[in-house]
């Protein structure tokens, strides 16, 4: 199971920058960044509804589920 952070395709259909929505949210450029590349292991609610507030989408448009890893370590076969 994988939960992938697609926030950069919601930033570039928006035309917001990282620095503009970080600012909003009040968090540092460096951890936005951190949360866009997925090396985060999770994410206040609050957080998500302020990205969510400034991006105007639903938490759904910015994260997306995959079971293939899931499937993959089960079977013991690559996807």
């Amino acid at each position: 199971m994988r939960i992938y952070i697609t926030l950069d395709v919601m930033l570039a259909k928006r035309k917001v920058t990282s620095r503009d929505l970080a600012k909003h949210v009040g968090i540092t450029e460096q951890n936005l960044s951190l949360l866009k590349s997925g090396k985060v292991k999770g994410i206040r609610f609050a957080t998500l509804e302020k990205i969510c507030e400034f991006l105007e989408c639903q938490p759904g448009d910015i994260l997306q589920y995959s079971a293939a890893e899931e499937e993959q370590q089960t079977t013991g076969q690559a996807a």
